[in-house]
């Protein structure tokens, strides 16, 4: 790969990931700042709606009409306009939400956009990728730390997070990238000139094909773990404000991590540990056991989470942040890899944008509604969770998780037949 392009693509990832950790970290806070606390579970739903409808317009326009870098620039330019209109609309929240998921209609094409342009302009898929996607994580977690660093000098007394501040860096972020999107190589429309269908554009055609009793299973789990996993993408940032900041712990880290979105971002810069380990461990583990790791990581997480909310032990709220790294890469990649292995060239595509469709998609968006209503029913009338209340929200994923777990490892069977 020139270094050049590898350049390019790679800074293409660190805006990418820079844009979506900007938001999507600290639109709780502002949500409960603004006196919308019984609704922060709407942008994890109106951000999997969009998940489950971007594979359509991928399908039907995107890849068969406009090259990839054209289409990759126009929805981050309306994507950064819509979102300057956001803060703007906190007062009115039928339109706030309506404008996050106008937002996400825009951004969540440019996932596989993105994936798409660098997988076509590279030579070695397997070494290449992963060195231009990790500047993605390393985007998310400049995006916290800029946050916390520089928007806190312009906050006041106020966490940033609870601010407009992070939403307008976000809209500037996608105006930039998509202005830099139309400077990178011409890719051509992926699927110009060929046939399409329901089964192919959602994936159904890849699972007949690959519908074995193991990969049923994994994909049945796969749904089914996204259902407690919205739970953290929701509340956790608003659970370590209260639990953190709103509690005047101190240490060393929470001096250097001044604000929620910052602390969150320790949970990427392990991500990029593990991503850089993964090689050895799948060798080392499988397919079955690294899933299973990552399941009983997000168990974990969880009951640190509920151990340490009464009375506010830092490095259980943190240990379950940094624990990242292994729900992430352990479950997502590694089943990304899975289905890959699987998949025939024929249908590699189709069975990718399927998982996403399970995951990002139909199990988020249950999931983040799930987690809305369990979180209103322990709120009530309250303004906020007190610490006592946070430990039964957090031990109710943990159970769920701990189910899909066992209901997996005692029933996925992979052998070389599949």
């Amino acid at each position: 790969m020139r270094s050049a392009i590898g350049t390019r693509l790679g800074a293409m990832m660190f805006l990418q990931f820079f844009v979506w950790g900007a938001w999507y970290v600290t639109i709780g806070n502002f949500m409960v700042a603004e006196g919308m606390a019984d609704l922060t579970h709407w942008p994890y739903t109106v951000n999997p709606i969009a998940a489950i409808i971007a594979p359509f317009f991928l399908g039907l326009v995107a890849d068969r009409f406009f090259a990839t870098e054209k289409v990759l620039g126009v929805l981050h330019l309306l994507g950064g306009v819509v979102m300057f209109l956001v803060p703007g609309a906190a007062g009115s929240p039928q339109l706030f939400i309506a404008l996050l998921l106008l937002y996400n209609l825009c951004y969540m094409p440019t996932l596989a956009l993105a994936n798409s342009l660098a997988f076509h302009n590279i030579e070695n898929q397997e070494r290449q990728f992963p060195i231009i996607r990790v500047f993605g994580t390393i985007g998310w977690i400049a995006a916290g730390l800029f946050i916390g660093f520089v928007l806190g000098e312009f906050s006041g007394d106020e966490l940033p997070d609870r601010t407009p501040l992070p939403l307008h860096t976000a809209a500037v972020a996608s105006l930039l990238l998509g202005l830099y999107s139309f400077t990178l190589p011409h890719t051509p429309p992926p699927a110009a000139g060929e046939k399409v269908s329901l089964g192919s554009i959602v994936g159904m055609d890849a699972l007949r094909r690959l519908g074995s009793r193991s990969f049923t299973v994994f994909v049945a789990c796969s749904f089914l773990i996204c259902i407690p996993l919205a739970a953290y993408y929701n509340f956790a940032p608003i659970f370590a404000a209260n639990a953190v900041y709103d509690q005047g712990v101190s240490n060393t880290i929470v001096d250097l991590l001044p604000n929620p979105s910052s602390l969150m971002s320790l949970g990427q810069m392990s991500e990029t540990a593990f991503m850089l380990l993964m090689p050895l461990l799948f060798l080392r583990f499988g397919v079955k056991w690294m899933l299973a790791i990552g399941m009983a990581a997000w168990v974990l997480r969880y009951v640190l989470f509920a151990l340490g909310a009464p009375d506010a032990v830092f490095w259980m709220v943190a240990g379950g942040i940094l624990l990242h790294g292994v729900c992430f890469d352990f479950f997502f990649v590694t089943g990304q890899i899975y289905v890959d292995q699987k998949s025939t060239p024929a249908v590699r595509g189709q069975a990718q944008g399927f998982l996403v469709l399970v995951t990002y998609g139909l199990g988020m968006f249950i999931g983040a509604q799930v987690a809305g209503a369990l979180f209103n029913s322990f709120l009530g009338d309250a303004p906020a969770l007190t610490p006592a209340l946070w430990q039964g929200f957090w031990l109710i994923p943990a159970g769920f998780a701990l189910l899909v777990l066992l209901l997996f490892v005692l029933s996925f069977r992979e052998d070389a037949k599949g």
